[in-house]
């Protein structure tokens, strides 16, 4: 695929839902996705596979190992903050401007699966994504830059912009 049609792709291109979450459409490998809102609002952009190469994408595509781009996603999709920063920023932005004052006090009091609960509930209601496959983590990386540096006709992505 062109790299236009890559960009067109991530920002034009098939719709996937984070409240129908299923890992078996997104491949593994290396890859890049685009985050939006209900509003068609770019959220994010992230990739997958740093450091991956083309023959680790084939060995991995052969082996039927599920891991790279399926995983990154999965991860989004949980709510869970620890080690994802895409949730972090999606609580930090998204979620606590919403909370009452009682979740916020319940939370504060370590109730924390309360707002992760609250964060993966906010991404299955609010937020899709679209996503392609690459060839390697190099040209993921790359794409990944020109989109936060505001390539998309969307601009650069809420969240992370470059």
């Amino acid at each position: 695929m062109s790299a236009y049609g890559q960009l067109a792709t991530l920002e034009r291109g098939r719709l996937y839902s984070f409240s129908a979450w299923a890992s078996s459409i997104v491949p593994s490998g290396a890859g890049v996705y685009t985050i939006w809102d209900n509003d068609g609002r770019l959220i994010y952009v992230g990739m997958s596979g740093r450091g991956l190469t083309r023959n680790d994408v084939t060995a991995m595509q052969k082996s039927g190992e599920r891991r790279g781009l399926v995983q990154r996603l999965a991860s989004h999709a949980s709510g869970r903050r620890s080690g994802d920063q895409f949730c972090v920023y999606v609580a930090d932005r998204l979620v606590l401007p919403r909370l009452t004052e009682d979740e916020i006090r319940r939370i504060a009091e370590g109730e924390n699966a309360l707002f992760d609960n609250l964060i993966r509930d906010y991404i299955a209601a609010n937020l899709a994504y679209r996503f392609i496959v690459t060839d390697d983590g190099k040209e993921a990386s790359d794409i990944e830059v020109e989109i936060k540096a505001g390539v998309l006709s969307a601009g650069k992505p809420l969240l992370n912009p470059g």
